[in-house]
Order: C-alpha cells, then sequence, then structure tokens
C-alpha cells in the first residue's frame, strides 16, 4: 500500500466509525434523519464537517506535497534584542488590563451558579472564544512550534481530530448535562451509579487538575525565563496571583470574559508571527515552495519514528485526549453550562471545532511553519552556537521578526495562554470541591452564599498548591515526558467507564469501578514495564532507557493509550458480563436517547425556547432566594400567556442590546403573584433592573427548560 495512504485511511477507518456510532444512536432517537427539517439539518452538517476535514487533510497528504520546492538563497539572520522597556510596559498593561476586566464583570456574582457557571446567561459565541483560549495552553506554543518546526504541516493534526466525536458530544453529553442538572462530572457518575464510583472519579479528577495547574504554572515560568529572563518561579508566581484575584472574585464571568479578550490576543499574536515570518520570505508562495515536501503532509509516517508517528499520536490524541476534553474535563463542561440555552452549546461546539480549531492550530504552530520555511531559505545560521534546537525555535523566530512592542505583545500572548488554562483549571477544582466534598460530605442543606464562599476559598487554595509544586516539576529531568505518563495513567479508563455509561444500560456499577481502579492500575504498572505496551505498538520502535526521571514512561509512550484502553474496555465488559446493572427506571436521563426537557420529548431537545421583548415596572425591592440563589420576578397574565409560563418557572432576564453576549443577564423564578397589567411587562427590584435593563425600558424574556 501507498505509504502515503495508509495514515490517512487509518485514521478515517477508525476514526469515520466512531463517529458512525455516533450518529447511529442519533439516528435512532431522532436526533438526525433524511426528512426535511432540523433534523436532515443536523445530520447534513455532521458529515459536512468530515468531509470537509477529509477533503482538507487529503489534499494535504496527496496533492500539496507535489508542488515545487527549493532552499537556500538567502542570507542567515540573527535575533533582535528583546525585553525592551516597551515590551515590559505592554506585558505590564496586558496584566493590569486582565486583572481589570476580569474584577469588574464578575462584581455582580450572588450566587454558586454564578461562581461556576457564569450564571448560565452567555451567547454562543462568547463561549467559543473562551473555549480557544482555554484550549491553547502554557506550553502550546512551544510545544507545537516544536513539532511542526521537525515534521511541519502534521502539527495540525491535534486540532483536527475532534470532529469524531462530535454526534456523541452534541446528541448524548450535551442534552445529559443541561437536562439532568448535574453540576460536575462526578455527580453524573454517582447519578449513574453509585457514591463510590463518584468518589473514584473524584480522586482522579482532582490529582489529573491540581496536577495539571501546576504543571501549566511550571511551563509558564520556563516560557517566560527564555523570553525575558525571569527567575521560573517567581514567574510563576505572578502569573498565578493575577489569574487567582479575577477567578476568586469573579468566578467563571471573569473566566469567561477574560479568556474572550485573551483569545484575541493569542489569535493576534500568532497571526502576526506568521504574517511577518511569510512577509520575510518574498511572500505566501514563497513560504510555500521552501518548506520541504514531507513538511507538507498532513499526517508523519505511520510508525517509523517513536517520537512523533501517526498511529501513536491518533491513539494519544484523537481517541484519548480528545475525549477527556470533549466529556470529563470539569472546565470545559462548565463551559458549556455557562451558555443561556441548549442551542447556544450546540453552536458553540459547532464553530469551535470547524472554524476556530484549524485557526488554533495555525496560531500556534506558526513559529515552526516560518521556523522550518527559513532554515530550508538559508535564513537560520549553521553554526551551532547561534542555531536554535527544535525547542527554542518559537522564541528564535519570534526574536528575529518582533519588533519591541510587538515581541511584547508575544510575550502576553504566552501570557494569556497560562492564564486561560489555568484559570478554567481553578474554577473546575473549586467546582468539584464544593459540589462533590464539601456540600454532600462535610456540610450539607446550606445556604448557597455560603458554599459560594467554601469556592472563592478553594479557589486561592488550590492556585497556593499549584505553586508549590513548581520546585517539585522543575526537579524533573523531562517534564513533558513525566506529563505524558501521568496523564496516560488516568484518561483511558477514564474515557471507556464514561462511554460506556452513556451508551450501554447494560454496564454496571461494580463494573465502572473495576474499570476506574483497574484499567488505571494497568496502565501505570505499563510505564514500569514498557513491554506490555509492545503488542499494542503498531511496530514503533521502543525508545531505550536514558537515565532520566520515569525513563521507562518514553517506551511507547503514544501507543500506551490505545493499551490503556483496550485493556480497560475487557475489564469493563468482562465484569459487566458477571454483574447485576441498575434497573433502568433508575437510570433514565444519564443514558443517550433518554434525556428530554422537563414535559418534553426527544424531539423537544433542540427547540428554541420561548422568549419575547417585556416592558419593565420598576419595583422599590428585590426579592431574592438565598436558598436557590435566584430572583424571584413578577410577569403580567399577558406574558406568561406568551411565555407559555407559569408560577414556579424559571426565565432568563436579558439586556435587549444583542453585543453584550449574555454579560447583562440574570437568571429569575416567575412569582406564583401575578403582575397586574394588559401589557407584556416584567417587575424588577432596583439592583436586578440595573444588570439587565440599566437605563432602557425593556428586556428580553426567556423561558427555560
Amino acid at each position: 500500500m501507498n505509504t502515503n495512504a495508509l495514515p490517512f485511511i487509518y485514521q478515517y477507518g477508525i476514526g469515520a466509525t466512531v463517529m458512525a456510532v455516533g450518529l447511529g444512536a442519533a439516528w435512532r432517537y431522532g436526533y438526525v434523519g433524511w426528512e426535511a427539517g432540523p433534523r436532515r439539518r443536523n445530520l447534513l452538517l455532521m458529515l459536512g464537517g468530515l468531509v470537509f476535514f477529509m477533503g482538507l487533510q487529503g489534499y494535504l497528504q496527496f496533492i500539496a506535497p507535489l508542488a515545487p520546492h527549493k532552499s537556500g538563497g538567502l542570507e542567515p539572520v540573527t535575533p533582535q534584542s528583546v525585553g525592551t522597556p516597551l515590551d515590559y510596559g505592554v506585558i505590564v498593561a496586558y496584566f493590569l488590563a486582565i486583572l481589570g476586566v476580569g474584577s469588574y464583570f464578575g462584581r455582580h456574582n450572588k450566587s454558586t451558579t454564578d461562581f461556576f457557571f457564569g450564571g448560565q446567561k452567555f451567547a454562543w459565541w462568547f463561549i467559543t472564544m473562551s473555549l480557544v483560549a482555554t484550549t491553547v495552553g502554557s506550553y502550546s506554543f512551544v510545544k507545537y512550534s516544536r513539532v511542526a518546526y521537525t515534521y511541519g504541516i502534521s502539527s495540525s493534526q491535534t486540532y483536527l481530530n475532534d470532529w469524531f466525536w462530535l454526534p456523541l458530544f452534541l446528541f448524548g453529553w450535551l442534552p445529559i448535562i443541561f437536562f439532568s442538572k448535574v453540576v460536575s462530572i462526578p455527580e453524573y457518575f454517582e447519578r449513574r451509579f453509585n457514591k463510590s464510583v463518584r468518589m473514584a472519579m473524584t480522586v482522579l479528577l482532582l490529582i489529573y487538575l491540581v496536577g495539571y495547574i501546576g504543571i501549566n504554572l511550571y511551563t509558564m515560568g520556563v516560557a517566560l525565563h527564555h523570553l525575558v529572563g525571569w527567575d521560573i518561579f517567581m514567574a510563576a508566581v505572578v502569573v498565578a496571583a493575577v489569574s487567582a484575584v479575577y477567578v476568586t472574585w469573579g468566578g467563571q464571568t471573569s473566566v469567561i470574559v477574560t479568556d474572550l479578550m485573551q483569545g484575541f490576543v493569542l489569535l493576534l499574536a500568532g497571526g502576526l508571527i506568521f504574517f511577518l515570518g511569510i512577509s520575510s520570505l518574498g511572500g505566501l508562495d514563497e513560504f510555500w515552495a521552501f518548506l520541504k515536501p514531507e513538511h507538507r503532509q498532513a499526517f508523519p509516517n505511520f510508525n517509523e519514528d517513536p517520537s512523533y508517528s501517526m498511529v501513536g499520536v491518533f491513539w494519544q490524541d484523537a481517541m484519548a485526549n480528545s475525549a477527556v476534553f470533549l466529556f470529563l474535563n470539569q472546565g470545559i463542561m462548565m463551559r458549556f453550562m455557562s451558555v443561556r440555552s441548549i442551542n447556544e452549546g450546540k453552536k458553540a461546539a459547532i464553530a469551535t471545532l470547524v472554524l476556530l480549531m484549524p485557526i488554533a492550530a495555525m496560531v500556534v504552530a506558526s513559529g515552526g511553519w516560518i521556523g522550518a520555511a527559513m532554515d530550508s531559505a538559508g535564513l537560520i545560521p549553521t553554526d551551532p552556537e547561534l542555531r536554535p534546537t527544535a525547542s527554542q525555535i518559537f522564541f528564535w523566530v519570534a526574536a528575529v521578526l518582533c519588533k519591541p512592542g510587538i515581541f511584547g505583545l508575544v510575550m502576553a500572548a504566552l501570557t494569556a495562554a497560562l492564564m486561560s488554562t489555568v484559570d478554567t483549571l481553578i474554577t473546575a477544582v473549586a467546582a468539584i470541591w464544593v459540589n462533590d466534598i464539601w456540600r454532600p460530605y462535610v456540610r450539607p442543606e446550606q445556604v448557597d452564599a455560603y458554599y459560594l464562599g467554601i469556592a472563592r476559598r478553594t479557589s486561592i487554595t488550590v492556585t497556593l498548591i499549584g505553586v508549590g509544586l513548581v520546585p517539585i516539576f522543575m526537579t524533573f529531568g523531562s517534564i513533558y515526558s513525566a506529563h505524558a505518563a501521568f496523564t496516560a495513567a488516568i484518561t483511558p479508563p477514564m474515557v471507556v467507564t464514561f462511554l460506556l455509561a452513556m451508551l450501554w444500560p447494560r454496564f454496571t456499577p461494580t463494573a465502572a469501578m473495576a474499570t476506574l481502579l483497574g484499567g488505571s492500575s494497568l496502565v501505570l504498572l505499563s510505564i514500569f514495564i514498557p513491554d506490555l505496551i509492545a503488542p499494542f505498538s503498531h511496530g514503533i520502535p521502543r525508545v531505550k532507557p536514558d537515565g532520566e526521571v520515569l525513563e521507562y514512561a518514553k517506551a511507547f509512550k503514544f501507543t500506551r493509550a490505545l493499551f490503556g484502553l483496550s485493556v480497560s474496555a475487557v475489564i469493563a465488559v468482562v465484569v459487566t458480563c458477571f454483574t447485576r446493572p441498575r434497573p433502568v427506571e433508575d437510570i433514565s436521563g444519564y443514558i443517550m436517547g433518554t434525556v428530554t426537557p422537563e414535559g418534553g420529548t426527544l424531539a423537544s431537545v433542540f427547540v428554541e425556547s420561548p422568549k419575547m421583548l417585556s416592558t419593565v415596572v420598576q419595583s422599590a425591592e428585590d426579592f431574592y432566594d438565598e436558598m436557590s440563589g435566584r430572583y424571584e420576578v413578577r410577569l403580567s397574565d399577558p406574558a406568561l400567556q406568551v411565555l407559555g409560563a407559569k408560577g414556579g418557572d424559571h426565565v432568563l432576564l436579558s439586556d435587549k442590546r444583542w453585543w453584550f453576549g449574555g454579560l447583562r443577564s440574570v437568571h429569575g423564578t416567575i412569582s406564583h403573584e401575578p403582575l397586574p397589567g394588559e401589557g407584556n411587562e416584567v417587575q424588577l427590584g432596583p439592583r436586578l433592573g440595573s444588570i439587565v435593563a440599566g437605563a432602557h425600558s425593556q428586556v428580553v424574556l426567556e423561558k427555560l427548560p
């Protein structure tokens, strides 16, 4: 078989199978179909996305390498001076802007719903940009630029393979988290199985998230050390302090608003490096010509290079990491729970994967792509003393291309990449601690304001723990190898447990616990006995021990994910066959195709909620329920009829100006006492009115399921 065709067929053979499982389930439950209307639109959207990515990567794999290649012709260059006062001014101004904006927009937090889910009020485009900022981690620029410099365009595959999971996410997980009203990943596992499984998942997620905070702070310290010479630990402390202030004060609202800003900064900085690099090479055609033919391919070798083989990256990233990112990352779940409706969540997911993820792939790898072309053109010195390594290429390209001020913007982008990941992780850990440990086991049945205080104190504590982990990670010989081994030991069993929980009603609580504990134990064992992975390695050569910390973790480090998924699946199926499942009626609502809005049907899941423009009638006081964390509002009888609502129903009140994206929105409960009046009127107290109406006389009301 053609060596170029094998990786393409492998990815889309297995990936399309995963997508077919999701589409098949969605078809069975009525979310997609051939008849005209929403079902056909959903089906064409899913298939259209698959065809788009197949076409894009097929072009890069088979056609792009055939373009003429040239090398040499330009004189070597050296980096300009960096870290000027102007650069420092830009980075300080950025820190102050993020701190001010985050604190300002989070000032209305009054409940845990506000703190963890931003009041569940945001528009899809707000969440889309913040998701991109969260996805691009503090080390993404350095990590993917290194891969791009060594392997070329294939570095983009990490950002282009989430589409396989979209049907299961849109038509399975998204309805579950919206209509079952779970507030954390572990809570879902208790409702689906039992308290023991919930506790096991809580422990695994907390270990993963807290460790991840420390790793991000450490990698940010390393990046700033390379860029401006700051001490690694002190750089981590400064960035952690800024993140902790606005997260603790404003919670998810501050995170989403600051990540909106940071998303734009990330795209702008990466785009600038790409544009400046292309200009330095003489244009887009010259850039493409200077890339080696193998650097234009969508996929690298199938299994020859253990450092970056297509089959290994596919299982590590497309199957294990992408599933964790979409389904089990508490921070990502909280993002989607922050939108005002399930339809807004659906739009955010599609826009993120189709539009912005390909752009993000270009942004984080731009330094490497440009560096590879500059090397081929002769711009990078051949002198070993002056020549950058693959790990240094992003810093070298930025220093060569960026003038003072622009270089400061690049530093700000790296800072944005860190804070937009760390702030999400901090709120995620606080949510799990409060909702899965403190509220159910330590101090149940308290007013909502009490749990809000615990969430804020947890955010500070978690940040301090993350800073405390930085010196520990500084002692590792290879932090990325240690991190890969750490995450690989956790994610595969979690992925298998979740997917079977959502898709297989027969999957039992005993099997879920056995999968989490047994699968994690076997993957951990494979770190010390890598020969366990050899049958799953697809012929990838084993990396020899090098005397570093966790040296055996490097052996088959990518296909360890396939090993973990396989052994976890075997444990799950075998134990399920010999244990008793929960009654179907007890787990209805937590299996794909069994979740519906209250009083609705499967067909009504993605139906838009009733909405109307209502005239504000001022009240002398606000009516706020401390236990529920919601305002109470009175509606006139005509308004109730238009919304099809009654007393006790939930409603979202929003500023009528769409460009606020939900920032000026608040959840309320409809009073059982109607407001006298003949028009579409709503009565608001002074504080509630100032938030959603300001000086305006009308607000938008939307009935929520």
